[in-house]
């Protein structure tokens, strides 16, 4: 993930994806994906997981804007209709909108286009922000 000082967090997952950081302010996020072969499923076009991270990532930063020391957070609960395929080689953009935030959650929405304006996917999202990391070890202490 491009600018990760200004997304304030090192997600391997994310940069393995490939996510560029574009803006996040005022509860509104935006990033984006170019389209390649290793997010594609079986047909051929972008896979469902690909998407939801996008939507993820774009509401979460969207939430933690509001309050840039409010720390990590968590997704509590995601909602995702997917509305039309993401084609191979297109970019994707996804923006994210924290709608309200309490002192511990965020409650957004966001929506993934692709470079045509096209809509792929909508989702909701409910965010809890925590101060402090989980631990590092693994659940079982080993």
């Amino acid at each position: 993930m491009t600018a990760p000082t200004a997304f304030r967090a090192d997600i391997p997952f994310v940069n393995d994806l490939g996510v560029e950081f574009l803006a996040a302010d005022a509860g509104r996020a935006t990033i984006a994906l170019q389209l390649h072969a290793r997010h594609l499923n079986s047909w051929n076009v972008a896979h469902g997981g690909v998407i939801m991270t996008l939507l993820d990532v774009a509401m979460a930063v969207a939430g933690r804007s509001l309050d840039p020391g409010a720390g990590g957070g968590v997704t509590v609960e995601m909602k995702t209709s997917f509305v039309q395929p993401g084609f191979a080689g297109s970019r994707l953009t996804a923006s994210g909108h924290a709608f309200h935030r309490s002192s511990t959650m965020a409650f957004c929405e966001g929506e993934v286009r692709d470079e045509t304006g096209r809509l792929i996917a909508r989702s909701m999202g409910t965010f809890k922000y925590i101060r402090q990391r989980p631990s590092d070890q693994p659940a079982d202490g080993q």
